[in-house]
């Protein structure tokens, strides 16, 4: 990395959020990360986590940059990036190597080959592997191996979980983000990045569902024993409760969204029936008296949509009711009052709302759940650069779990392509 300031650019659907943080190298270990500065601005030109308008984009994005530029008083160079949507797939995958050397020790550069065979096993046309995180290894016949390395066998078997995207989809997202003339130094799973902010390691290790509810997507990562068991990514948030609501008052967009950002409640038993609110306040051009309880069940009723496909997910992998360590909301939508209780309703688990425990000049922003996702990918750059220094060399990837997480070659000639 150039420097020691790491930032995080998050490209959202309804806002561009960027996390900037900054280390002091200390002698032979990396200094605490401590967040300098953040910033949002309105996002056009994305749209479901896609560039859906690419001029838009770039203007958003060199927007949100220059604020960023402004409030930490350095200049941006190079940026992790989050990318998402249901371009991006998660698949698991085995590769399998000999160990041919006389003394049958196990070397790293063996399990580099053995995660290299799974990558290339799971490699699909019209996509680029964004991660390889391996889970475990075997060893001959003794399994589930953390890390093979000093080992002796004559057979060595890599299951890891490969994560990639649609090689169209990558390419617009990073040939927005070079056009800003910053480079690129790593792009992230959305869900994994929110999840790297807010999730303990305790939790990681229990097994946790975080939930990122973004305004027109809701990132799912299902941790377990300290490895990703599942993540995917749902063509529903938080902008479907507003559609809702302009369906059923007959308001304007602009109208809705600011009646549930100020007065919504995903929980209508906490409200009476007496509790009103005029329409007009909200910017409606005529007066008009609506029931809070009313808005509060239509908001209930879409919030437990979108957690019921989450609990289908949990059903699909077989860990419906089996996550000790609960739920955690993450995104914008995650700030309605009353959602957690929708949560725990809906899935019998511990539900909360999460926060990062970054340390921060702006406490209020980094603890802000619609900033998990910029957080995280801060996050993520840190430990790998704390990966770094200790394997001296390796690729270190994030804590999500593994040596090797990096971008593929493929995906990073990508990068060299766009670079001005």
């Amino acid at each position: 990395m150039k420097g020691q300031l790491i930032v995080g650019l998050d490209l959202g659907s309804s806002a561009i959020r960027i996390v900037a943080a900054q280390l002091m190298p200390g002698k032979g270990e990396i200094a605490p990360l401590t967040c300098i500065g953040a910033a949002e601005t309105k996002s056009e030109g994305i749209s479901k986590a896609s560039i859906s308008s690419f001029e838009d984009a770039v203007s958003s994005i060199s927007a949100c940059l220059d604020q960023a530029e402004r409030v930490i008083g350095i200049p941006i160079e190079e940026v992790y990036v989050s990318i998402g949507g249901t371009q991006v797939s998660v698949e698991d995958a085995k590769g399998v190597i000999g160990v041919s050397r006389n003394d049958q020790t196990i070397r790293r550069e063996d399990v580099a080959r053995a995660i290299d065979a799974a990558r290339a096993y799971a490699q699909t046309p019209n996509y680029e592997i964004i991660h390889v995180l391996p889970k475990k290894f075997s060893v001959d016949s003794q399994a589930d191996i953390k890390d093979p390395a000093g080992m002796q066998g004559i057979r060595l078997e890599a299951e890891v979980k490969i994560i990639q995207g649609l090689s169209n989809h990558l390419r617009n997202i990073t040939k927005a983000v070079f056009r800003t003339k910053v480079d690129i130094v790593e792009l992230v799973y959305s869900p994994i990045a929110a999840a790297e902010a807010v999730m303990s390691k305790r939790a990681k290790e229990q097994g946790v569902c975080v939930i990122n509810l973004g305004a027109t997507t809701t990132g799912i990562a299902i941790f377990e024993d300290n490895e990703l068991v599942h993540a995917n990514t749902l063509l529903i948030g938080a902008d479907h409760i507003t559609a809702d609501l302009v369906y059923t008052l007959r308001t304007s967009f602009e109208v809705a969204e600011r009646l549930k950002r100020a007065r919504g409640n995903a929980k209508s038993e906490s409200l009476d029936k007496e509790d009103m609110v005029d329409l007009k306040d909200y910017g409606a051009e005529t007066s008009e008296q609506i029931q809070l309880k009313f808005v509060a069940e239509v908001i209930e009723a879409r919030v437990e949509e979108i957690f019921e496909k989450v609990e289908e997910e949990l059903k699909r992998i077989e860990r419906s009711g089996m996550l000790p360590a609960g739920i955690i909301l993450t995104g914008g939508g995650a700030k309605l009052p009353g959602i957690t209780e929708v949560a725990r309703q809906v899935f019998h688990l511990p539900a909360s709302v999460g926060a990062s425990s970054l340390e921060s000049s702006v406490p209020e922003l980094i603890q802000d759940p619609a900033f998990a996702t910029a957080v995280g990918l801060v996050e993520w750059g840190y430990e790998a650069e704390r990966q770094d220094n200790i394997t001296s060399g390796l690729s270190g990837g994030g804590k999500i779990g593994s040596l090797f997480s990096k971008a593929s070659e493929p995906l990073k000639r990508i990068f060299k392509s766009f670079m001005p």
